[in-house]
């Protein structure tokens, strides 16, 4: 009986990782999709979405009825309700990749973001795509240090974001408003999915640790911007 439960606990752990690889893949193909303007690939990862919802309901449900059968306490309690926090973060990441591939969809068959923002959002594409990719790898190996050291990446993206919002203010701006709604989406829509793969992270550390991320302080080591690329 012992064993059917931790299977179960292990399981929800699995699809907490297949979630985070789900959903960095999605946003890396919205981000090609809304570039390229790709209808078929916008179209592909507003499909694939359902996969992770679904993923997200299954998961529920084994929590739920872990807390209802085993009464779970201590360790074992906090990994079924902190799962089902980050599960809710990764749906959400999925939602995140989604409206970028819509966006796609919506402009099609011209491009959503114009010529000389291409490279920003290309780059916070990968940065969100990296992320995640971390993400996951913490959600395997546990590592408090890599899930701590996230937080810092993230300020490269708040960078990115604040760089996109000064092209938009500038009064060289000539691309008119539909484009600024367009490109001010967008980049919201990036900073959420790097604070979700974020949030991710953090929930580990008090999964493992017990402390709240703010309460530890990290080791941190250099990041290299090829990491997950």
């Amino acid at each position: 009986m012992r064993d059917a439960y931790h299977e179960e606990l292990d399981s929800i752990g699995e699809g907490l990782v297949e979630m985070a690889r789900l959903v960095g893949s999605a946003i890396g193909r919205a981000t090609t999709a809304i570039l390229d303007s790709d209808l078929k690939l916008a179209e592909n990862v507003i499909e694939a979405d359902t996969k992770v919802d679904d993923l997200q309901h299954q998961l529920e449900a084994r929590a739920i009825a872990l807390l209802a059968r085993q009464q779970p306490v201590a360790t074992d309690l906090r990994i079924v309700v902190t799962s089902l926090r980050m599960s809710a973060d990764l749906e959400r990441s999925g939602d995140l990749a989604q409206h970028v591939a819509k966006l796609a969809r919506l402009r099609f068959p011209e491009r959503a973001v114009p010529h000389d923002l291409h490279a920003t959002i290309l780059e916070m594409g990968q940065l969100a795509q990296r992320l995640m990719a971390k993400a996951a790898e913490v959600l395997v190996s546990k590592d408090v240090d890599l899930a701590l050291q996230l937080e810092q990446d993230d300020d490269e993206m708040d960078l990115l974001h604040r760089t996109l919002f000064q092209h938009l203010i500038d009064d060289r701006w000539k691309h008119g408003i539909e484009t600024a709604v367009d490109v001010t989406l967008l980049g919201r829509y990036y900073e959420r999915f790097a604070d979700h793969a974020v949030s991710v992270a953090k929930r580990v550390v008090y999964l493992v640790t017990g402390e709240h991320a703010d309460e530890i302080q990290p080791d941190i080591q250099p990041v290299t911007g090829a990491e997950g690329a």
